[in-house]
């Protein structure tokens, strides 16, 4: 029988193919018409190190990554010293043996499969890189993954390199599948479950917040390559010029975000891409966007920090950079995408708030949630909103352009070059209606407020933040970023077992929604922020700007949260 929600986690030495094997279940799964979801991690060196890749296949909509595995396949020992610890009575264990470069124990109630992939890779097939097919073939033989398919994924990887490649490739798979049939008896029930197939896409939530960006209309795309926000460009680069769009890679993350100011100051729909030290040099080139009013997106993939960190690890510690990086008072917008859909959904979403208030906005994921892929419905792109930004017209004869007029909603009409009448100042300086250098206080104070008040009444204006619970909760959790998937999934389980817990999911995070947040804790005795980072930043930003001052619930290992611990935590905060 196939499980309804089955996990398979891969381990091995980063080189071996981890992440292409992964990423060829996944995409099996997927075209069985499963909802999928991977969580990916490996090691900053180039080669070498530990990686490991999990699938998570289930025919309901999966929201992270789980507590663990079902099946667990390790490569070398190392991946072996990494998970034993994890298996548990029930699981599936196949490893590279005998003969492998380890042996395993027992593990009672553990199946337990050896597969010679080194030796039939090195010595049968005299290819040794061929090892992780051998273990696709493997796999395949066990678990039911479509052994057609993978051969035509096969050819569709490889076909470019030659015959000869997808030759050897085929040739390892059967040699993986043929072992398995005549030297191995399956005793286990789990297979790679088939379901209703659907119109979906698998794709990564780095290329879908590239794929929002196409949709939102983007005309202009610079970057400088940064881990782990680089497929973002590497997606957008790909894209941008079918739709009559520019792409530039600057020669630093300043330069980068100065192209993308001038891009938007031409009128263009305009983007970057990057992570925390990125964020960290453009903080001037941010308050610049404040301060002429020049709209931009920046999507903003979190890693552990300070300094160089964690490159290629999970974190949620870019948020106090992002509200308040730079100096002097800036008006910004702050999105954070749940999962994959969502960062498609959320830069479209950045770039009408931007073109709106003329303001940076920022659209925030993670390590975690930018290399994994799920499957999401097939976009329609088409559908996406592409609102322009407030434009001047024309002034009367005589009269001068006032870029930075004073109007009810503090947002003032634009011209662009070129526009006759519409000749203007773009300063950093602080300036007049008409944009000259002005330093008065009188005028400092009425364009100060102009800047600021333009967003302070956003929370009304956008959508709101879902609420999940009852009128009255023994706790409440807010959650933000990808933590939400865990969060809801623990929720779920807690209120099955008749527990009162309720849970506020906000998109905007920046400028906080203080009513919203305010009225939910009314409704729950203690309020709770789990978040991956160490100083709790969003629970700061809450308990400095709401009438409650919430339990902070933290890790910071460069892993995300697994529902077991979060039902566990709010277990114990509630007893």
């Amino acid at each position: 029988m196939a499980k309804e929600d089955l996990t398979i986690r891969i381990g091995g030495e980063g080189g071996e193919g981890i992440i292409s094997t992964g990423d060829f279940i996944a995409a099996i799964a997927a075209k069985a018409g499963n909802n999928i979801l991977t969580f990916k991690t490996f090691p900053a060196e180039i080669k070498g190190g530990y990686a490991m890749y999990q699938v998570r296949i289930s025919d309901e909509k999966v929201m992270c990554e789980g507590d663990g595995f079902n099946i667990i396949v390790a490569f070398n020992g190392d991946a072996y010293e990494a998970n034993k610890k994890f298996l548990k009575e029930g699981d599936v264990f196949v490893y590279d043996g005998p003969g492998g470069n380890f042996e395993p124990e027992e593990h009672p109630g553990v199946t337990m499969y050896g597969v010679p992939m080194s030796k039939i890779a090195k010595q049968d097939l005299g290819v040794y890189r061929s090892k992780n097919m051998v273990c696709l073939g493997a796999l395949s033989g066990l678990f039911d993954l479509d052994f057609d398919l993978l051969k035509q994924f096969i050819q569709d990887k490889f076909g470019k390199k030659g015959q000869e490649i997808v030759d050897i490739n085929i040739k390892a798979l059967e040699a993986g599948r043929d072992h398995c049939k005549n030297n191995l008896t399956k005793t286990d029930n789990y297979r790679i479950p088939k379901s209703e197939k659907k119109d979906m896409i698998i794709i990564s939530g780095n290329d879908a917040a590239g794929l929002g960006g196409i949709a939102a209309g983007v005309e202009f795309f610079s970057c400088y390559p940064i881990t782990p926000a680089t497929e973002v460009a590497y997606f957008t680069a790909d894209h941008i010029y079918k739709t009559g769009g520019t792409f530039v890679q600057a020669e630093d993350e300043i330069a980068c975000l100065a192209n993308v100011l001038g891009a938007s100051f031409a009128g263009k729909r305009a983007m970057t891409s990057t992570s925390g030290p990125g964020i960290s040099l453009m903080s001037e080139m941010i308050g610049m966007s404040s301060m002429s009013e020049t709209p931009l997106v920046i999507v903003g993939v979190q890693r552990g920090g300070p300094a160089t960190g964690l490159p290629t690890k999970h974190e949620q510690s870019d948020l106090f950079i992002c509200a308040h990086g730079g100096h002097g008072d800036a008006p910004r917008i702050i999105l954070s995408a749940e999962d994959v859909q969502e960062c498609y959904e959320l830069t479209i979403e950045a770039f009408e708030l931007a073109e709106k208030y003329q303001v940076p906005v920022f659209m925030l994921s993670d390590g975690s949630m930018g290399f994994r892929t799920e499957s999401i419905p097939r976009p329609d792109m088409k559908a996406a909103k592409r609102a322009r930004r407030k434009h001047f017209g024309s002034v009367k004869e005589g009269e001068k352009f006032k870029r930075y007029a004073i109007t009810d909603d503090n947002i003032s009409p634009v011209a662009y070059p070129g526009d006759k009448g519409g000749r203007h100042i773009a300063p950093g300086l602080e300036h007049n209606e008409s944009g000259a250098p002005n330093f008065d206080p009188v005028n400092r104070k009425k364009m100060m407020d102009k800047r600021m008040d333009k967003v302070a009444n956003i929370e009304n204006e956008y959508k709101k933040a879902e609420f999940e619970g009852d009128d009255q909760n023994d706790i409440g959790l807010i959650a933000w970023g990808s933590t939400q998937g865990c969060v809801r999934e623990a929720v779920k389980r807690l209120r099955a077992k008749g527990k009162k817990v309720a849970a506020l999911y906000p998109k905007m995070i920046w400028p906080l929604p203080v009513n919203q947040i305010n009225e939910f804790a009314s409704k729950c005795k203690k309020v709770m922020v789990p978040e991956v980072n160490y100083q709790g930043q969003f629970a700061e930003i809450i308990s400095s700007k709401t009438d409650i001052n919430p339990i902070k619930y933290n890790i910071y290992a460069g892993m995300p949260f697994t529902p077991d611990e979060m039902c566990q935590k709010v277990e114990e905060v509630i007893a």
